[in-house]
């Protein structure tokens, strides 16, 4: 069965905003604003949903965010939806999510990373609908380096289009922007040197799948419920295999050991052909890194494992798209990656 793509953008499309986890708080409507003239610069019209409430940890109750989001998704002339960022439980929107409405509906983009996996893969997963691991909202004004694309980039691409994208050789080791104070930043402080790394030994990686994935603490969650059901998604459209990638967002490196070796039991990684990781900054254990951790969990898969991929909380941000067929390029003088929407 073939993946199902949104629409390209036009000038003149809108672009849906709401919160299907965490809300911005009054304090960071600043750069809210900022994000959506941003958007706006593009041509496109934005309009922000009910669902916005940044006072506590959601942005409403969870049949409400439900309730919007597929409202956003089934609208016709919704053409791509994206939240301010992601946040800690978007898991309970899945068994209330309207799955039939949104499935017989025109595909529409949704955009986004973090706790925004808990939606984007299983919708990808349940539907065959293409959806965006990328940049948030909030993050969207930042100034995309050479060799990355931003979000909006990508969902201007008709179907069929290919793009390759390699690491800026740089990323954000450090620190980050209070946009409480710096609500109009857009240049991105890249303080480290850096590129992605072999895991599981040396040689050349040229290896092609669909891709899918997304954040190792929210999907370890999902992983072998009828919502992340990987197997049966590989069967239904991916042939050629997958490419799945992982990231950690803030666990320390024993917890995402457990967490990955959870996945793997619960077949995410049975049809990967290899293993993207991304950087991260979640702390090392006593007696073991992130990286140790990801082998200690995959090796066993005895594939390819490649880590430092700027698909995570690490800035900056290579947006990937669940369920493009994609080709991963690894050698120690050329890093790329190519996707194409088919």
């Amino acid at each position: 069965m073939p993946i199902r793509y949104p629409e390209p953008l036009l000038p003149g499309d809108r672009v849906a905003v709401t919160s299907p986890s965490s809300g911005v708080d009054k304090d960071l409507r600043a750069r809210l604003d900022v994000a959506v003239e941003t958007v706006e610069a593009r041509g496109y019209e934005v309009v922000v949903g009910r669902c916005m409430d940044g006072s506590g940890h959601v942005s409403a109750p969870a049949a409400e965010r439900a309730a919007e989001l597929t409202e956003l998704l089934t609208d016709p002339a919704v053409k791509a939806v994206v939240p301010p960022w992601g946040g800690e439980t978007a898991v309970d929107l899945l068994p209330l999510l309207d799955w039939d409405r949104i499935r017989a509906a025109e595909p529409t983009w949704l955009v986004g990373f973090s706790d925004m996996s808990t939606i984007l893969t299983p919708l990808t997963l349940l539907t065959g609908v293409a959806t965006l691991h990328g940049n948030n909202l909030m993050d969207t004004p930042y100034l995309v380096p050479d060799g990355l694309h931003s979000w909006l980039d990508l969902v201007a691409m008709p179907g069929g289009s290919s793009f390759a994208q390699t690491p800026p050789g740089r990323y954000r080791a450090d620190g980050w922007v209070d946009y409480r104070t710096h609500p109009d930043v857009r240049e991105l402080v890249l303080d480290a040197a850096g590129s992605w790394t072999r895991l599981d030994g040396e040689g050349d990686v040229d290896v092609s799948g669909r891709l899918i994935g997304g954040c190792i603490e929210t999907l370890c969650n999902v992983a072998g419920t009828p919502y992340a059901d990987v197997p049966a998604f590989a069967r239904a459209h991916a042939p050629e295999g997958l490419l799945v990638y992982v990231e950690a967002s803030g666990d320390d490196a024993y917890t995402i050991c457990r967490n990955l070796h959870g996945m793997r039991l619960a077949g995410f990684f049975d049809s990967a052909n290899a293993v993207l990781v991304g950087r991260t900054s979640a702390p090392d254990s006593r007696t073991l890194t992130q990286h140790e951790a990801v082998l200690d969990a995959l090796g066993p898969l005895g594939i390819p494992i490649v880590a430092d991929v700027e698909c995570g909380h690490v800035p900056p941000y290579l947006p990937l798209v669940n369920g493009a067929l994609a080709r991963l390029v690894h050698t120690p003088t050329h890093h790329e990656l190519v996707q194409t929407l088919a």
